[in-house]
């Protein structure tokens, strides 16, 4: 796992397997940003080793996802976190209502 600044505000954490990115983690303070794993990747437990990592490592407590992202909703389900709360929009302002979810 090697930690990389792309973006100022998140710590990015790429998980590679000789020399090929199978995904990553976006994480600012305590709250996961974002976890994506290549499509060529998933149902391989990538996204629970990333998630893991996140929680164990970084201490990771919250999340946001998107209300309509049920694939990643159940995933964070089952990895322990709740619903604690929803926003009508995402962070732009836009018509997407978003999940935040809690370690619990």
């Amino acid at each position: 796992m090697g930690k990389t600044k792309y973006l100022p505000s998140v710590d990015l954490y790429v998980l590679r397997i000789e020399n090929t990115i199978i995904g990553f983690i976006g994480v600012s303070g305590k709250h996961l940003e974002m976890l994506f794993i290549d499509a060529d990747s998933r149902s391989k437990g990538y996204g629970k080793i990333l998630l893991n990592y996140a929680i164990e490592h970084l201490g990771i407590t919250t999340l946001d996802v998107n209300e309509q992202n049920e694939q990643a909703l159940g995933f964070y389900k089952k990895m322990g976190f709740s619903i604690t709360g929803k926003s009508e929009k995402d962070a732009e302002g836009k018509d997407y209502p978003i999940f935040h979810l809690e370690l619990q």
